[in-house]
């Protein structure tokens, strides 16, 4: 399978008129800011997983019924060996830092999930990427790169649209420390996704962040009924 390079592959649409490009804009404030802003007045509960799944699902079938699209995109592994070698440094580097801040300014809470209910925390580690990571990538990453490339143009462009969305829509766990971590996670995810088209490369780097964030002991920032 031949790595699919972004800058050079053909996209099966004619360039979007003014009045498109404004209902883009209108449609991507709406549903990437909009939504989640609208969804904090409200209790959530535990709802915050099955919104993900509904709208990865109508992102899923955006993607499946355009014919321009590329589906190796969903998955694309050919390049992901490369892009590990790339990300996986940086994240050991990044995850020592994180940790020693909690051991220094929180350190009742290093490792606290692993230590105090290892059996959740082992199903938090195999699930998390497969029903919260692998829709996010998804949605953020492959649904908003190909629906709003004629908003945005160039691929900066993309890649800082893609990661405001995903940290604005952290707001919903009330915590300024998830949307702080997670506008340079966003940025670090699209960048290696605009490099590979690769959503399986997209998954595993914030797969990894993810899963030692909840281990480390940050994991009340990113859920909503900690």
């Amino acid at each position: 399978m031949s790595v699919i390079q972004p800058e050079t592959r053909p996209v099966a649409r004619r360039p979007a008129g003014a009045g498109h490009r404004l209902w883009l804009a209108l449609e991507f404030a709406a549903l990437f800011f909009g939504v989640p802003a609208v969804m904090t007045l409200g209790p959530l509960g535990g709802s915050i997983i099955p919104c993900l799944l509904a709208a990865f699902g109508l992102a899923l079938l955006y993607l499946l019924r355009d014919p321009g699209f590329d589906r190796r995109e969903l998955w694309n592994a050919a390049p992901f060996a490369r892009e590990a070698r790339r990300f996986v440094p940086r994240f050991l580097v990044l995850a020592a830092l994180i940790a020693l801040c909690v051991a220094l300014f929180d350190p009742s809470e290093l490792l606290n999930f692993p230590r105090r209910r290892p059996g959740i925390w082992l199903a938090v580690m195999l699930l998390y990427p497969l029903l919260s990571v692998y829709p996010q990538e998804l949605l953020f990453r492959t649904f908003l790169f190909r629906r709003y490339r004629a908003l945005f143009g160039g691929s900066t462009a993309l890649v800082w649209a893609s990661a405001a969305a995903f940290a604005f829509v952290h707001i919903l766990f009330e915590s300024w420390l998830a949307v702080a971590f997670t506008l340079p996670g966003g940025l670090l995810f699209a960048d290696t996704y605009r490099r590979s088209r690769s959503l399986l490369a997209a998954s595993v780097e914030h797969a990894l962040y993810g899963c030692f964030v909840f281990t480390i002991g940050l994991g009340r920032h990113f859920y909503n009924g900690a």
